[in-house]
């Protein structure tokens, strides 16, 4: 992918300067000494000098596509942002040339604020942002000197330039959709836990049966409350913003999304109700019953 935007850069210079009949060689070489002396005509040499991840962009979200049948989701983590450094030099035989040709290409950089979409190939086509750049920033090299040292060659002007690129080294990860999520509020279900809260509750009983207090209050008390979200799809030819659903126990309304989904809860186990009306249409009511495998509604 790095040698892509390689050729992108070459193409967007090419394009901008503009570049015609290979008057001016674009090189991506590093500008050592011995490089430098075999060159025979201007050249803008870009060295790739640096590459490291954007740590301020860095997110641990996953993205989530949803399939066509409504059972299964591709998950995805987020991609890593590269920071792509490059060193910008122009060569040729006069000063002047370098000077002028140096300028030209700042022009050309600067009148951008991202790489334009039209010279990116298919390769580039998810990423998830246009790709900036950012040109002659003051932090981004603070000692060229020891650059040019390490490469065996002279001081000269120089411009950084870099570029953010997002790449996606994870797999892809095909999962069930989740459609009933279960809420226990009460004693542990953790076995460890649970035999300790047993013990604990065994004797407070023996205490209140002492003292002849224990009731059906206590009893019931004792048992955890399990709530339930659910997730749903509705299955329809109609436009969605046509339809409105309805939780008829509660007369909650029920916000579709994208692709007919729906959420609810904080739901008790048992049957209920949903009403799904249209316009112009007689509402028609649906009962599910919760936990249930799936809530598919087809209308």
């Amino acid at each position: 992918m790095i040698k892509a935007l390689d050729e992108v850069l070459r193409q967007f210079l090419i394009q901008e300067l503009p570049i015609k009949n290979g008057e001016v060689e674009i090189s991506f070489d590093q500008p050592k000494r011995e490089w430098s002396a075999r060159l025979n005509r201007p050249t803008i040499n870009l060295f790739l000098h640096d590459v490291r991840e954007n740590t301020k962009l860095r997110q641990f979200d996953w993205q989530r596509q949803q399939n066509g049948d409504g059972k299964k989701a591709t998950l995805q983590r987020t991609p890593v942002r590269l920071d792509l450094h490059y060193l910008i030099t122009v060569w040729a035989t006069e000063a002047e040339d370098e000077h002028r040709l140096l300028t030209r290409t700042l022009m050309a950089l600067f009148r951008y604020d991202n790489v334009p979409q039209t010279l990116l190939p298919p390769i580039f086509e998810n990423q998830p942002v246009a790709i900036p750049i950012k040109v002659a920033q003051y932090d981004e090299m603070r000692n060229p000197s020891d650059l040019w040292s390490a490469l065996d060659n002279e001081l000269r002007p120089s411009v950084n330039c870099m570029l953010t690129l997002a790449i996606n080294p994870f797999e892809l990860i095909d999962a069930p959709l989740v459609t009933t999520r279960e809420l226990r509020i009460g004693p542990s279900s953790d076995p460890v836990w649970e035999t300790l809260d047993a013990d604990r509750r065994a004797a407070q009983r023996e205490q209140q049966a002492e003292s002849k207090e224990i009731t059906a209050v206590d009893v019931i008390n004792d048992q955890p409350d399990i709530f339930w979200t659910i997730g749903g799809i509705i299955h329809t030819k109609q436009p969605l913003e046509q339809l409105r659903l309805v939780l008829v126990e509660r007369g909650d309304e029920i916000t579709l999304q994208p692709e007919g989904r729906f959420s609810i809860g904080n739901l008790k186990s048992g049957s209920y109700t949903l009403e799904i009306s249209s316009q112009g249409k007689k509402p028609k009511r649906h009962t599910i019953t919760v936990p249930s495998p799936d809530y598919e509604l087809n209308v």
